[in-house]
């Protein structure tokens, strides 16, 4: 996925990397595991996670606008985890 980015993506990479942002080290696009069942592990990627601030960014294309109920539901997953999601549409 990391090869197929956004333009928006890659511009808030630029400044979220290499701990640009008040020190804090920033994923792109890391698994996070919510559930396993024996060796299957279920997980969601965010564009972007913080792991010390439990933050989750996600930057929206036009096919969120088609994916609300899937991405309300991912969110209340995540935020059962402890995990703070902040949505932003692309062009924002």
């Amino acid at each position: 996925l990391r090869h197929e980015t956004t333009l928006s993506e890659n511009k808030l990479w630029r400044h979220l990397r290499k701990r640009q942002l008040d020190g804090r080290k920033f994923l792109r696009q890391h698994a996070i595991i919510y559930d396993s069942i024996r060796d299957e592990h279920f997980f969601y990627v965010p564009d972007f996670y913080c792991y010390k601030e439990n933050l989750a960014v996600e930057l929206d294309g036009k096919i969120h606008f088609y994916t609300k109920e899937k991405d309300k539901r991912r969110d209340e997953i995540l935020n059962g985890l402890g995990i703070k999601v902040l949505r932003f549409k692309n062009e924002e």
